[in-house]
């Protein structure tokens, strides 16, 4: 069974929080805004979530960053703290505790001619060469000692792990490190052209075709499954542009079943058709910094996905401050190279090099581009 949103409050806790927002002198920004408190806390209006409850760990446009934090800043007397807390699970799953299998999901035939050279696939209608990027940066991760992805072993679920908890017990399930790669398959699925517009619905309906595909044909296979859906140049998949850049979620939050247990899936809008506000070349310069925003949301996504596997059971905040509801990327999304906690380069040997940015580690209180291997 879906646990409800702890943003679904009683009638009487929801009027207790309007009186509270009130006397601060809130309510009428809210009103102003168009929005209304959810639990204690207001929703920001620029966020890409607000009224669009399924994008999950949406990275939004740098633009739109910008705007979400001057909202946050004159609506709320301080920054709010960033610790995560735990869920509690959705159907029993909070993180992705095994090693992850990343599926990449090229949907619709505009990506044109497909060849595959060294096992690595290209297409013709991919002029910036992203789907490559992506397979070798999945391919990459837990290689060349890389300590990236680390932080990701401090996350936990299970029976032993309580609602609410901002650390884990010895005796939980723990996130290993995901060594040796994580890249388990390529499906370019040219049945179709992909739509103009996908929906979050038909998104999440080509995830569970692609667990069909590859034979994830059980709970248990998808237990540890990932589907990244990427749509081709030129199109707008839940009218991703001038707003955010890429989103995950499973399968239930948007309102899709599956016969093969919950499905896991990003939505990874072609972003470089945005530009700058989705990140080219916001670490590197020229052609080199093309796919810096592409690996940097790719890398957001999977991150939130592995620590947050079916939203919000896993880690995310719930402080009630500026924070409130963010997983651990979305609170050290878009800071600039060479800052504590900005983006960086990241060397996956073999696999190149990958921008990427840091996310939100509880037990050193920081954003981490590296961290240590705890489990």
């Amino acid at each position: 069974m879906k646990i409800f949103d702890t943003r679904w409050r009683p009638l009487a806790v929801a009027v207790a929080t309007l009186a509270v927002v009130a006397t601060t002198g809130l309510a009428s920004t809210a009103g102003a805004a168009g929005q209304q408190p959810t639990g204690n806390h207001l929703q920001d209006p620029y966020a890409p979530s607000t009224g669009h409850p399924w994008r999950h760990g949406a990275v939004p446009t740098v633009d739109t960053n910008a705007k979400m934090k001057a909202w946050q800043h004159a609506n709320f007397a301080a920054t709010g703290p960033k610790t995560l807390s735990y869920g509690g699970g959705v159907d029993g799953i909070g993180v992705q505790s095994g090693h992850s299998k990343v599926y990449l999901v090229v949907y619709g035939t505009q990506w044109g001619t497909q060849t595959t050279t060294n096992g690595i696939s290209s297409f013709s209608g991919d002029a910036n060469h992203a789907a490559e990027a992506a397979q070798n940066m999945f391919k990459g991760i837990g290689t060349n000692s890389e300590s990236w992805s680390a932080d990701l072993t401090q996350w936990c679920d299970g029976p032993n792990v309580t609602a609410g908890a901002t650390s884990c017990p010895a005796n939980a399930a723990f996130i290993p490190y995901q060594a040796g790669g994580v890249l388990s398959g390529v499906w370019y699925d040219n049945s179709k052209a992909s739509p103009t517009r996908a929906t979050a619905a038909q998104l999440g309906q080509e995830a569970v075709a692609a667990a069909g595909h590859f034979g994830n044909t059980t709970a248990a296979s998808n237990r540890d499954a990932y589907y990244v859906v990427l749509s081709p140049h030129g199109t707008n998949p839940d009218s991703y542009q001038g707003s955010y850049c890429a989103w995950h979620d499973w399968n239930g939050d948007v309102g899709v079943s599956s016969p093969y247990g919950d499905i896991a899936f990003s939505n990874q809008p072609y972003n470089m058709d945005s530009g700058a506000g989705c990140g080219v070349n916001f670490v590197n310069s020229g052609t080199a910094g093309t796919l810096d925003g592409w690996t940097m949301t790719l890398g957001h996504e999977w991150h939130e996905m592995m620590s947050d596997q079916n939203p919000a059971g896993g880690w995310t905040n719930h402080t009630g401050g500026t924070y409130n509801g963010q997983e651990n990327s979305d609170e050290c999304a878009w800071i600039a190279a060479g800052q504590t906690g900005g983006a960086a380069n990241v060397s996956f040997g073999t696999f190149g090099t990958h921008t990427e940015q840091a996310s939100w580690s509880n037990d050193t209180n920081g954003c981490a581009i590296s961290h240590a291997i705890l489990h």
